[in-house]
């Protein structure tokens, strides 16, 4: 049944409650897995019903829509999926989106306000980075940011300038926002420090998480003392290369809000993906076990090789604040990596366009290898001086490992090589 979560008093593993958990095969014909409801509405039972329901939308009465009532809001498909969702990082409650930027977008838009200020880590993926310096900056909200790997010292100063910038401007700290590991980087945030900064600076704002990286297997950033979870469920959880779509979860009292406001703006994902993510997360521990136990391998090879000068891989950590960061907060190395060439962008183009199994593609966390570029292709917009603080550079390759056979890839990566 749907609702069993434990046997003989022991929890479920989510590997287990993925195949089941919040779908009941009684109310659909006895179907084994969920319908794909392609329904914009929903009857109701009574008028009586219908107010309720939208007492909860509107906000007029706490904790949301009793039942199904317009896709918009809500719907078989996503519900699901959200449940599921939750299970992964142990969240009481979870959104889903039709993108991953959507996600962070309504995510960021609900907790700021003019004259409010961003406090985030350094690198962000470019759009993100992009929304928060571009666009919140029209409606009066600003930025300041500390590199990913800053202790609790540098993180009570960035809080402290970002109050006193704040209270210049007539408005609060109103979230901290990570990325851990940082895009293309791999670069990891401290969230225990974080939090106690937070803490200790009586600020009330939430602290939230892009996990995109090592989500939902390799990092649980809920029980290090993040607030919210975001994910763009188009890397590792959709898995492979056919959808887009993100999400975030956390407490209730961080996500009623925020659900509040997709249901004016819209952005929920659609049912499709929704059935087509339930689908990808029966195997997700799977696929990122596989692709790590590949990455492993691969990068062993790849740390020998002479026209390789570093490898941004969580296996290999070099630094010790990093590595110290790494074994408190993390499960697994993951799969997504930075290779840096010896050279730069010529050099960098040369081994990307010689590669014969592994894709020239953007996105990560499919069943397939990708690599990319990013100082020219996702993280292009970035200006140059901010690339170079963030170590985004020229001969900087970003790598996705998928689940090929290692031997095959290894022998893919050595013949490009030779032709650099």
């Amino acid at each position: 049944m749907s609702d069993v979560t434990k046997i003989n008093g022991r929890p479920l593993k989510p590997s287990t409650l993925m195949m089941g958990h919040g779908y009941d095969p009684v109310l659909s014909e006895g179907s084994l897995k969920q319908p794909l409801f392609l329904t914009s509405t929903f009857a109701f039972p009574s008028a009586a019903d219908g107010k309720r329901h939208f007492e909860g939308i509107t906000g007029k009465r706490p904790g949301g829509a009793d039942g199904l009532v317009y896709s918009r809001f809500n719907a078989p498909n996503q519900e699901i999926l959200e449940d599921r969702l939750s299970i992964w990082d142990g969240a009481e409650d979870a959104l889903s989106f039709s993108s991953g930027m959507s996600a962070i977008c309504v995510l960021l838009l609900t907790y700021a306000s003019q004259g409010d200020v961003i406090v985030h880590s350094g690198p962000l993926y470019a759009a993100t980075e992009g929304f928060v310096a571009k666009w919140l900056s029209k409606f009066g909200v600003s930025y300041i940011d500390f590199p990913a790997g800053a202790t609790r010292e540098e993180i009570d100063a960035v809080l402290a300038q970002g109050k006193a910038k704040a209270a210049e401007q007539g408005g609060k700290v109103c979230m901290v926002y990570l990325e851990s590991p940082g895009n293309p980087t791999n670069a990891l945030v401290d969230v225990q420090a974080v939090r106690a900064a937070v803490d200790a600076a009586g600020l009330e704002c939430p602290i939230a998480i892009d996990n995109t990286f090592l989500g939902p297997l390799w990092q649980r950033p809920l029980e290090h003392g993040a607030d919210i979870v975001v994910y763009s469920l188009t890397k590792y959880v959709g898995g492979h290369s056919d959808l887009v779509a993100g999400s975030v979860a956390g407490a209730k009292k961080w996500m009623d809000p925020v659900r509040m406001l997709r249901n004016t703006m819209g952005g929920i994902c659609d049912p499709n993906t929704a059935w087509m993510l339930c689908r990808s997360l029966e195997t997700v521990e799977l696929r990122m076990q596989r692709a790590g136990e590949n990455a492993e391998k691969v990068c062993a090879f790849l740390a020998q090789h002479p026209k390789v000068e570093g490898l941004g891989y969580l296996g290999m950590i070099k630094d010790a604040r990093q590595q110290d960061i790494y074994d408190r907060h993390c499960l697994g190395a993951g799969s997504t990596f930075s290779l840096l060439l010896k050279g730069g962008e010529a050099e960098c183009f040369r081994f990307l366009d010689n590669l014969k199994i592994a894709k020239l593609a953007v996105s990560l966390g499919g069943t397939e290898t990708l690599a990319s570029h990013p100082a020219s292709m996702t993280h292009l917009s970035v200006p140059d001086e901010r690339k170079a603080a963030l170590g985004i550079g020229d001969n900087l390759i970003r790598i996705s490992i998928g689940i090929e056979d290692a031997d095959d890839l290894i022998a893919d990566f050595e013949q490009a090589l030779e032709q650099v």
